[in-house]
């Protein structure tokens, strides 16, 4: 197939392959997840091109081929080689990141719109949205869209609000296969982030709590960095400020995974689990580990409550110490139900049926 450039230049022969958008190759497992579920899910005659950052860590994790995300040049000219585009799972369309990362995935959709491309929205997630400018900018993008599968309600809502109607199913990472859990007796988990709702001493009820937790349990506790970039020096920038009681420090160590297998391989031997991130969450139940959830964005409360494990509001200034541990305590060495996960997974059957229209 031959079709004319939306630069203007000479007509240009697209390939069999469709460009994946997301955010890849960016260190942070809980996207890297997204990629495995949205690889694994792809028809068998897609050959697939991944926008991502550290395109040797795609490569090498995944044997795909790949174009950098960070180079919207870059990505407009692997686009024009492409026959569909694909936004792959996250929440792409919001501005809380920034207005101009919003900008960059309207570029990519009215490119490839303008070139006669299918747009594919799959497991989406939507927002937060909170410019005026920004709601309307997506007000004009969501018709444009081919196909759309949302990963929550609230996505879903959104979107209708601004227009448009999609089916939502729950997460794609919950299409990734379970593993059993081999954890009573094992370690504490700790999957936390820097956040805003966080800073200097509010973080002491929850660390207080950590080594009450790991004390009475007798565990150690492994600090998981889920975006390597991120939270990899969140222990030693708390122990810096003097928040990390001397047992806690004694039992604590930080451990780096590469990849989502690694993580889940620390998570399946864990006792508990407790994750910020929503990915962490997942993957961890996934594993078959008790979970326990802190939520600092409402998509971490939405999930926990899907699951029907305990969730503490990072925003809820309140929290004590005594509570958080006998919420963890509770949590600790109680897996999640077989018959939630189960249905967690069957709810992403639309993001695959949606691939299906990508078949040649």
């Amino acid at each position: 197939m031959v079709v004319s450039s939306w630069f203007g230049s000479a007509p240009t022969r697209v390939t069999t392959s469709v460009l994946l958008c997301g955010y890849y190759g960016e260190h942070n497992l809980g996207d890297d997840a997204l990629l495995d579920a949205l690889l694994a899910q792809l028809p068998p005659s897609v050959t697939p091109l991944v926008t991502a950052f550290d395109q040797a860590q795609i490569s090498r994790q995944h044997g795909v081929a790949s174009v950098n995300r960070r180079s919207l040049r870059a990505v407009l000219k692997a686009l024009r080689q492409c026959r569909a585009l694909v936004l792959g799972g996250g929440s792409l369309l919001q501005d809380s990141t920034s207005f101009r990362s919003l900008l960059y995935y309207a570029a990519l959709i009215t490119a490839a719109r303008l070139q006669g491309k299918p747009v594919l929205l799959w497991a989406q997630g939507l927002g937060p949205l909170r410019r005026r400018r920004s709601r309307a900018l997506v007000r004009v993008l969501l018709p444009l869209a081919s196909g759309i599968t949302w990963r929550d309600s609230s996505s879903a809502q959104l979107a209708r609000q601004l227009g448009v109607a999609a089916p939502h199913g729950t997460d794609a990472v919950w299409s990734l296969p379970r593993q059993h859990w081999l954890g009573l007796g094992g370690p504490i988990v700790v999957c936390w982030r820097p956040t805003p709702h966080l800073q200097g001493e509010a973080w002491k009820p929850y660390l207080q709590a950590l080594e009450d937790l790991a004390e009475q349990t007798e565990r150690e506790v492994i600090w998981l960095p889920f975006h390597r970039d991120q939270d990899q020096r969140l222990f030693d920038q708390l122990q810096q400020q003097g928040l990390v009681g001397d047992a806690l420090v004694r039992r604590s160590r930080v451990v780096e995974a590469v990849t989502p297998s690694e993580a889940m391989a620390l998570f399946r031997s864990a006792s508990l689990v407790l994750a910020m991130r929503l990915h962490a969450l997942i993957l961890a139940a996934l594993a078959g580990s008790p979970v326990s959830a802190l939520s600092y964005d409402p998509k971490v409360q939405a999930c926990a409550t899907e699951l029907g494990c305990s969730c503490i509001d990072l925003a809820d200034a309140s929290a004590e110490a005594g509570a958080l541990l006998s919420s963890w305590l509770e949590a600790f060495e109680h897996p999640p139900a077989l018959a939630c996960l189960e249905a967690m997974a069957q709810a992403t059957a639309m993001h695959r049926a949606l691939l299906t229209t990508l078949e040649v």
